[in-house]
């Protein structure tokens, strides 16, 4: 079954405005996860592709260079409304199965990733760790529903669905660094996100 990860990445210089003066440099810190997240996917063996949805040309630069495929994010209305660009250029390029991520969660572990794609359910949740929000979708086809990602989607994606649904806590993905709290969290884990980590280091005060 031909699957693509479908990657909405935000503007750098307007990611992550609700860690506050927690990060110094922010957009700095968007490059580093974003980053480490398509490193991350394009070492997991059963993705057929990754397709990287962005107006941040920095993004953009890294997805191409890591093979990726690029569409272009012209009004930037959301992660939602760029999911549903991303699932229709994947549509277009002959996915059967699209894996629907974010680029804010730099821990993503390309083994967990393996082991989620082995999941058969038309649709598969991956919840966040509160278990409100949903931190991935996996969608057999890829249209059997619309992305309505933000607060309180897990409860919304489970009643949208058209389909049997599975809920398949990752670990590795239910760690998304929107708040200071997220950030500990990251620290306080052991693996992965190494661009992230080293440039965390660096704006560390000595």
């Amino acid at each position: 079954m031909r699957t693509l990860a479908v990657l909405p990445i935000k503007s750098f210089g307007r990611a992550k405005q609700r860690l506050g003066s927690a990060v110094a440099q922010r957009p700095r810190l968007a490059e580093a996860m974003a980053a480490d997240v398509i490193e991350a996917l394009g070492a997991v063996r059963r993705l057929d592709g990754v397709v990287v949805v962005t107006a941040e040309p920095e993004a953009a630069r890294c997805a191409r260079d890591a093979g990726a495929q690029v569409v272009h994010d012209p009004r930037e209305a959301g992660q939602s409304a760029a999911a549903t660009l991303g699932v229709q250029a994947a549509m277009r390029a002959g996915a059967e199965r699209v894996l629907l991520v974010p680029g804010d969660c730099p821990t993503l572990d390309p083994e967990e990733i393996e082991a989620l794609l082995a999941c058969t359910a038309p649709v598969v949740i991956v919840p966040d760790r509160h278990g409100a929000g949903t931190n991935a979708l996996l969608l057999t086809p890829p249209d059997v529903l619309t992305p309505s990602f933000g607060d309180g989607s897990f409860a919304r994606h489970a009643a949208l669905a058209r389909a049997p649904v599975k809920v398949a806590p990752v670990p590795s993905l239910g760690l998304d660094v929107d708040t200071p709290e997220d950030l500990a969290a990251l620290l306080a884990r052991s693996g992965g996100a190494p661009r992230t980590r080293a440039l965390l280091e660096q704006l560390a005060p000595a």
